[in-house]
């Protein structure tokens, strides 16, 4: 706004001042500005209900998304899934959402395919981070055309992801809770979605016991996933992001083992075996600023 509106107390003083400095002729002038003074104050209050009625800053749909994770997350923390009520709350307002609305598009650098020597490696992935506290996070992965983000766990968590544009393959796992473990860092997992996923498609939701806990993303185009993690990953506090290889379920399975005999039963079942290398080695995230509608004040 080009001028500073005062209080109205303050400028009603002002007027009256004013009127009494000036002299009073006769009852024409002193009638007519009365009138003047009423006017005044008539267009004062319609300034004020036009302020109240048209607030300056309309709530975008990121801002909506950050309160309404503070709601839903409110009361969370390892291991503890929201109600019923408020998962599909939040699922709601991530399904609404579109790239615009946190200021992507395809043609950004971020999408671009990887071309002559970059061939030969992975491509790298852009995360863009939004926002974290001890109760959630939320970020953006960008992936070019074949990025790939490992398949990797959740401890503790409730994850919504949102794929905002673009073709996307996911496969995830759930722990076999039952199943003898083969070594300390190899466990049965039982296949929970082996999809491929376009936009514009619902958030998807996972769990810290089941819903695809452990996940994989490949990039059949360029694309982007908003995040929602409840809780965040933490290394403190033991929320570890841990890396798995994958192998058949023959592959550890031997003639003694009573789990799983029909061969139908094997084939959605894969034993998962924590990595021992270097995440950085198998992994090429950068990341880079988030320039999209402001998250919060």
């Amino acid at each position: 706004m080009g001028f500073e509106m005062k209080p109205e107390k303050e400028v009603m003083e002002l007027i009256s001042s004013k009127n009494q400095c000036m002299s009073s002729p006769n009852s024409v002038n002193n009638k007519k500005k009365k009138n003047n003074k009423n006017k005044n104050k008539k267009m004062m209050m319609t300034w004020r209900r036009k302020k109240i009625d048209s607030p300056a800053d309309e709530i975008t749909a990121v801002r909506r998304l950050f309160n309404t994770c503070k709601e839903v997350f409110s009361n969370g923390g390892p291991g503890v899934v929201p109600s019923e009520d408020k998962i599909q709350k939040l699922r709601e307002i991530l399904d609404d959402m579109k790239p615009e609305d946190v200021g992507l598009a395809p043609t950004m650098p971020y999408f671009r395919p990887n071309t002559g020597l970059e061939t030969r490696s992975l491509p790298p992935i852009t995360y863009l981070h939004l926002h974290q506290c001890d109760q959630f996070s939320i970020g953006i992965f960008c992936l070019p055309p074949s990025g790939v983000i490992p398949l990797h766990n959740h401890p503790g968590m409730t994850v919504f992801s949102k794929l905002l544009f673009g073709t996307m393959h996911i496969k995830s796992y759930d722990w076999v809770v039952d199943a003898p473990m083969r070594d300390p860092k190899t466990r049965l997992a039982k296949l929970k979605v082996d999809s491929t996923f376009t936009a514009p498609c619902n958030a998807s939701i996972l769990y810290p016991e089941d819903g695809g806990n452990m996940h994989r993303f490949t990039a059949k185009t360029a694309c982007a996933v908003l995040d929602v993690l409840g809780p965040p990953y933490c290394n403190p506090e033991g929320r570890h992001c841990t890396y798995f290889l994958e192998f058949p379920f023959d592959k550890f399975s031997s003639e003694e083992d009573d789990i799983l005999r029909s061969k139908e039963e094997k084939e959605g079942y894969a034993w998962l075996q924590e990595r021992d290398d270097n995440p950085e080695d198998h992994t090429n995230v950068v990341g880079a600023l988030y320039r999209g509608p402001k998250v919060e004040d």
